[in-house]
């Protein structure tokens, strides 16, 4: 069958045989890299669509099972799809790493290397494998007219593969032979397949990389930093999609109103340097598209929701509000308080939130970020700040703390080392895991100032962080990577983190898809970690705004599955944000979020 295709109708008629659909969590990758393998596939073509994202809800989207096989899509003739696990893939890779060690080196110097492998980088790599593998079967590439991928690798794994002439010399003169990914001898075995898939990626023939943003401020700003990073690396051929805009016809709902004019906005004011590329727009459907026969109409002709029938919101799970919460916390005089979610889910607001209501309550409060990204003088303004003399602000700057740990680090490892060895060096301290240990070194600074009042952290280190600087207490000096000494206030913060009584995790997040399954398995790393989250906090739902927008009413009623099943994965106290139109800011704004009732009455 053929579509009349309303919205990428131009990337569709000139796809090349690699498309990368990539950007942040929640933002709508998968159901567009999904509804264009379906388009593509209905113009008689043969499609594999491959997601490689850990928190991967293809099969959901699509309908159908998937497994670490293609298996054809029921309904599509001519597509088959595939999950590479990333998590399966990385043991495996991890597996291979190590086994070579068993036997030769004490059961904790293969604790310490196994856990120091448990991180993104190695995430990443192990999920590159995957694709260059695919890369490299002729049989596939034969097969397949088209080969999409949900979740493109990064700029970090990508930079670190483009140095493969500096690896042979730098593992013969490295007596460490580590990088961020594991032993570069394992690495160097994979050269020439390296190669070849780097060069794939750069060529515009070959290969077009998809950005998917929402039309949000700072979903484009950090669609801008993935551009500039990918056009640094020489992958040139991009295009942009803005997902999820709302164009109301009835404005008589504050709310619908209030976004249909932000959307418009953020397209007036598309940044620069995304605006060589080309741009499509997919507007906000009043369902998630699951199912083939969705994936369709995202991209088909005609009104995009068509005849939207009545629903009814189902009922909510019991909450408690954000006051209650605060007002727990409270009953100590100190500790610790970390806001910890995605990007994009509106960490800062809720920190400065609690941070504002300590105050309040007549605490001291320090609210810090690592979040080079987050912006707590907009949040608070100078109204909140004076308003509350209780609250001092700080930052932790992640590039700062970065270049005086990668400093230490090359002094102590650097000296010795030819160009080419101390460039793959160099480019292993710029592994998202370098940014990691070097923030957390200040992190624990912060932390152990928190004897005689709060310290409320807006982006805390991540699950793997906490790991690996605990194993790193036990590491062989001999296999440590970059930095073998573990500082004091490092050492005693984790047990720190570890005490409920000082300590206090609350996980944010949104009522959809990736953003929840990427929080749950936040909680499973943070429980490995020996820390049990106090509680989630869900952002932005539609579910607890009074709207009669038929659009946002429809989306409010698919919140319910995502807020039960958080229901049963939330071990501590559920709270519920109605959203917003705008972001709240000062002491007023941030108190509409301890109130939902005001918040509703006042959706800005």
């Amino acid at each position: 069958m053929t579509n009349s295709i309303a919205y990428l109708g131009s990337l569709l008629e000139e796809a090349p045989r690699f498309l990368f659909f990539t950007g942040k969590g929640g933002v709508g990758k998968t159901s567009t890299a999904s509804a264009v393998a379906v388009a593509l596939a209905d113009r008689s073509r043969s499609v594999l669509l491959v997601s490689t994202d850990p928190a991967s809800n293809l099969d959901e989207v699509l309908g159908v099972e998937l497994s670490s096989v293609p298996r054809a899509v029921p309904g599509v003739d001519g597509l088959e799809a595939f999950n590479i696990d990333p998590n399966q893939a990385a043991s495996d890779y991890r597996e291979r790493v190590v086994s070579p060690y068993r036997g030769l080196l004490p059961a904790s110097a293969i604790a310490s290397i196994e856990e120091q492998l448990s991180g993104s980088c190695t995430v990443e790599i192990a999920a590159f494998d995957e694709f260059v593998a695919l890369l490299a079967d002729s049989v596939a590439n034969g097969r397949y007219d088209h080969i999409v991928f949900d979740t493109a690798p990064t700029g970090h794994t990508l930079r670190l593969l483009s140095l493969p002439e500096a690896w042979s010399e730098f593992i013969n003169t490295n007596s460490l032979g580590v990088s961020c990914v594991g032993p570069l001898s394992g690495l160097a075995n994979q050269l020439r397949h390296y190669r070849s898939a780097v060069s794939t990626l750069k060529d515009p023939n070959k290969t077009v990389v998809v950005l998917v943003a929402r039309p949000e401020d700072l979903s484009l700003a950090e669609m801008t930093r993935t551009s500039g990073e990918l056009v640094a690396l020489g992958i040139g051929n991009q295009r942009v999609v803005i997902n999820g805009v709302l164009a109301a016809d009835d404005l008589s709902d504050p709310l619908a109103a209030a976004l249909t004019s932000k959307g418009r906005h953020a397209l007036s004011s598309v940044p620069t340097e995304l605006a060589e590329f080309p741009l499509d727009t997919i507007p906000l459907f009043a369902q998630s598209p699951i199912g083939v026969q969705a994936l369709r109409s995202m991209l088909a002709d005609g009104s995009p929701n068509g005849s939207i029938s009545p629903v009814v919101v189902g009922s909510i799970p019991s909450t408690m509000t954000l006051a209650s919460l605060v007002a727990g916390l409270a009953s100590s005089t100190h500790g610790l308080i970390m806001a910890m979610g995605k990007g994009g889910v509106g960490k800062t607001t809720v920190a400065s939130a609690i941070a504002v209501e300590l105050a309040r309550l007549g605490h001291r409060v320090d609210l810090t970020t690592t979040d080079p990204a987050a912006h707590l003088d907009s949040v608070l303004g100078t109204e909140g700040r004076d308003d509350v003399g209780l609250l001092r602000l700080s930052r932790i700057d992640p590039e700062q703390a970065t270049t005086s740990y990668v400093a230490d680090v090359l002094h102590q490892s650097g000296d010795g080392l030819t160009d080419s060895a101390l460039a793959v060096l160099k480019e292993d301290l710029r592994s998202p895991c370098t940014m990691e240990v070097a923030v957390f070194r200040e992190f624990a600074r912060t932390v152990a100032s928190a004897q005689d009042h709060f310290v409320v952290v807006d982006t805390a280190p991540t699950g793997h962080t906490l790991l690996l600087l605990d194993s790193a207490r036990s590491y062989h000096r001999d296999i440590a990577r970059q930095d073998p000494a573990v500082p004091l206030e490092v050492d005693m913060v984790l047990d720190r983190l570890r005490d409920p009584e000082f300590s206090s995790v609350v996980l944010v997040t949104v009522a959809e898809s990736t953003p929840v399954h990427e929080a749950a398995q936040l909680q499973v790393d943070l429980r490995r970690a020996g820390i049990k989250p106090k509680a989630w906090i869900v952002n932005q739902s539609l579910a607890v705004a009074q709207v009669t927008d038929p659009i946002l009413v429809a989306r409010a009623a698919n919140e319910i599955r995502y807020l039960r099943e958080i229901s049963s994965l939330c071990a501590g106290e559920l709270v519920l944000l109605p959203m917003v139109s705008e972001p709240l800011t000062g002491s007023l704004g941030l108190a509409q979020l301890l109130d939902p009732e005001q918040a509703k009455r006042e959706p800005n």
